[in-house]
């Protein structure tokens, strides 16, 4: 399937990137790879004849273009298929200026080599065997890790972790599915050679193992991609006093006029290597005339209703001395537990009051509620616990295999139903040529995962997500 689709993608020309960000920098680096990449950089560079220079060497020399000295560089040199890609690859270190860099990529360009599509070069590392299409997609995973657990997660799907954990199911199935198939050639014996007994017991490990890992989707999601807070409530209630007291900076503006906050400000926390998006929201009431107001106040319940967790905040002074201030709460938790509404309701100014634990009529909610002083930074730490808490349970394993990726996801999930359909198959006492369709299937969901089984618009679409001289 590889071979085929590297003859298809066409990867025998060479490619050219600049493998670094965009904008000035101390470095530069624009990337080649492919059969003509020594001889494209070679016939650019003044220094030693890269033709003749051994694979996993640097070389200091010039780029030139015509008479014009470009600049002063460093060469590293890769012959395949001891490199990335498997080709030959050739790194130009040159200094960071946009317009030597351009110049660089255009001499490299009219030397024969083609500017090379987002994510390509992991792409022909993936085609030619250096990875799996699970270690190509964690690639990118540490390019846009931003936090301790995310970085854990792609590292050890870089290493093969997970790849590891599928190739053990797809060749405990493959074994079992042979001796099936097997005995279809002696149907007429009526010989069995698959133990029925041991099959069940392997069904049952493999869809214990693809359930946990599908179940692990919700943290490595939130890994992945952070989790999205919406800091809600009444006008008041210190919405813009916590945001600064959790970020530990003046970042939204604090008054006691009712009604500051008009739109939604969004700004990140790390709490122990997992990245919340916190989004402090306008204050929500049912009667103003201001329309500027309305406005922020119909965006609040859209950030309310879109976010992964609500923190809604609450005046416990207030809600002592008022029955309104207390049903109405009341009724706002209720609509959160009746939608599945991910909630923790957080009784602020606790500092005015005397209580040390929250309201009877609220310790129904458990660790969903507790009582801080925004003001005072009074149990943040128990609020930013709490959020951690409701999002990975209390400790976040990186160690094994967590899924971050929604296609991995789907993929899993189509594998639990094969493995149902086989299970149930095996129950009813299918003959094995339905069984071995069952088991191809589930076979088949399996390689797409790491790319035994796949196509070219799927690769298309995987690495186009990449950023260019990756």
């Amino acid at each position: 399937m590889q071979l085929f689709l590297r003859t298809m993608l066409h990867t025998s020309d060479t490619i050219v990137a600049i493998a670094t960000p965009p904008g000035e920098g101390a470095i530069g680096i624009i990337r080649l790879s492919g059969s003509h990449a020594i001889a494209i950089t070679n016939a650019i560079f003044r220094g030693k004849d890269l033709s003749q220079q051994p694979s996993h060497t640097l070389h200091f020399g010039r780029i030139v273009g015509g008479d014009r000295v470009i600049d002063e560089v460093v060469v590293s040199l890769y012959r395949g298929p001891k490199s990335y890609t498997g080709e030959d690859i050739t790194e130009i270190s040159c200094h960071g200026s946009a317009y030597v860099l351009q110049q660089v990529l255009a001499l490299c360009t009219a030397g024969g080599a083609r500017v090379a599509k987002p994510g390509e070069f992991t792409m022909r590392a993936f085609l030619s065997g250096k990875l799996d299409l699970t270690q190509a997609e964690a690639v990118a995973d540490l390019i846009a890790s931003d936090s301790a657990a995310a970085h854990k997660a792609a590292m050890h799907n870089l290493r093969g972790g997970f790849s590891h954990d599928l190739a053990d199911m797809r060749e405990q199935l493959i074994r079992f599915s042979a001796l099936i198939e097997l005995e279809l050639d002696f149907s007429e014996e009526d010989i069995e050679f698959a133990d029925r007994t041991q099959f069940y017991e392997l069904i049952g490990r493999i869809t214990a193992a693809a359930l946990q890992l599908v179940k692990s989707f919700g943290l490595g999601n939130a890994i992945k991609n952070g989790v999205s807070v919406a800091i809600a409530g009444k006008p008041n209630a210190g919405k813009s006093t916590l945001l600064n007291t959790l970020l530990n900076e003046e970042r939204a503006i604090v008054s006691e006029v009712a009604g500051t906050t008009r739109d939604t400000i969004e700004e990140a926390l790390n709490i122990n290597g997992i990245l919340f998006r916190l989004i402090d929201t306008a204050g929500i009431r049912e009667h103003t005339t201001d329309l500027i107001e309305r406005q922020g106040i119909a965006r609040s319940r859209d950030a309310m209703s879109k976010a992964d967790v609500v923190v809604y905040l609450f005046d416990v002074a207030l809600y002592l001395t008022s029955d309104y201030e207390r049903t109405d709460l009341l009724q706002q938790l209720e609509e959160f537990r009746n939608s599945g509404t991910t909630f923790l309701a957080v009784g602020n100014k606790a500092d005015e009051t005397t209580l040390a634990a929250p309201p009877d009529d609220l310790k129904h909610l458990g660790s969903n509620v507790l009582l801080i002083s925004a003001r005072d930074k009074q149990n943040i730490q128990a609020l930013k616990d709490a959020l951690y808490t409701m999002i990975t349970g209390g400790q976040v394993k990186t160690e094994g295999t967590i899924i971050t990726n929604a296609r991995h996801y789907a993929s899993l999930q189509e594998v639990l139903k094969s493995l149902t359909d086989i299970k149930t198959g095996m129950d009813n006492n299918l003959p094995g040529d339905l069984l071995s369709l069952d088991i191809r299937r589930c076979l088949h969901y399996l390689g797409e995962i790491t790319g035994v089984v796949t196509t070219e618009d799927k690769l298309d679409y995987i690495f186009s997500k990449f950023c260019i001289g990756k």
